[in-house]
């Protein structure tokens, strides 16, 4: 029986990003695939630590309580570049972790986003930057996820998820004219625009896909008055007054919505992640994430123009030693 995604919410996920795999990692990096191979053989039944997204991805299938078992509303799919063989540990891993994933794509050596859109996927999460990197450039929604020293409570059982704006769930249009012209232009080009939606960002389809589950949630609700919503969304931008009002009209023309929304002028979003807690929050600049991911599990979306290359001197000169990446 044909088994139909274009309904559901798709994530990719590297095991990178859903479990611990500095050791192993070391392995490949230090000794070779041969000696990595044999060390994955060796290791195959020790069940893997949780990673950063783990939790993020435990809630996330655990709102599949929400539908019938055989219509699942959420799908998590493996995207590794292990070989079957040595993708064997993780899949064991996932097994005893008890979570409810049975599909993978695993590809020796080679990327598996271009899979993607095959996938109907609206997000990839990995731990290798590079990767992530590759997927954007493709135009797809793909996030690296950053170190955190964040102990999960497992006794909770709503999952906050929180977005940056522009570069994110929007394009980057508005970042372009305040880069090239500063905060002022910035402003007044987005009061002349107000009434008209942003072009969308790479994990707006994302942020649709959790509106459904929430919807489902409001139904829930309705047919039984006990039931707390267990998903919560929170809009977490440096826009403020009255810059705010065209990031609000391009949710609503986009059909979406957030529970909460925080406009800080330029306030450090890192104090205010303390206090919402979120599993997992998704930016477009690692000037913000410095300060969020030691507490709060955090997303490096690099999109648009805050992650182009920096430009080379106006002479074509380096002023300064070439690093690996550019001798």
């Amino acid at each position: 029986m044909r088994y139909d995604l274009s309904g559901r919410l798709v994530v990719g996920i590297a095991s990178s990003a859903l479990f611990e795999l500095t050791e192993s990692d070391a392995v490949f990096r230090e000794q070779g695939e041969q000696a990595y191979r044999a060390y994955q053989e060796e290791h195959v039944d020790d069940v893997l630590a949780k990673g950063v997204a783990f939790p993020f991805v435990r809630r996330l299938l655990s709102l599949n309580d929400l539908s019938d078992k055989a219509d699942p509303l959420v799908e998590v799919i493996i995207l590794s570049r292990n070989d079957p063989d040595t993708g064997m540990r993780v899949m064991r891993s996932i097994k005893a972790h008890g979570l409810p994933i049975s599909r993978a794509v695993f590809r020796q050596g080679r990327a598996s986003h271009p899979f993607m859109p095959a996938l109907n996927m609206s997000l990839f999460l990995s731990a290798d930057g590079s990767d992530v990197r590759d997927a954007v450039a493709d135009g797809l929604p793909a996030g690296h996820v950053l170190a955190t020293a964040r102990t999960d409570d497992e006794s909770d059982p709503e999952l906050r998820i929180a977005f940056d704006f522009d570069g994110v769930l929007a394009d980057d249009a508005a970042e372009q004219i305040y880069q090239a012209a500063g905060i002022e232009r910035f402003r007044a080009h987005e009061v002349r625009n107000a009434a008209t939606a942003h072009d969308p960002g790479p994990l707006r389809d994302f942020l649709a896909g959790i509106n459904r589950i929430q919807r489902r949630e409001e139904d829930r609700r309705q047919e039984d008055p006990a039931y707390r919503p267990r998903l919560r969304v929170s809009l977490v931008t440096a826009r403020d007054a009255p810059t705010h009002e065209r990031a609000l009209t391009s949710l609503k023309q986009w059909g979406l919505r957030v529970n909460d929304a925080f406009f800080l002028g330029g306030i450090d979003k890192s104090a205010v992640m303390k206090a919402l807690d979120p599993h997992i929050f998704f930016d477009d600049q690692v000037s913000h994430l410095n300060g969020t991911a030691p507490a709060t599990p955090s997303v490096h979306i690099p999109f648009g123009v805050a992650n182009a290359p920096a430009r080379a001197p106006r002479s074509g000169r380096r002023t300064g030693p070439a690093t690996p990446g550019q001798a």
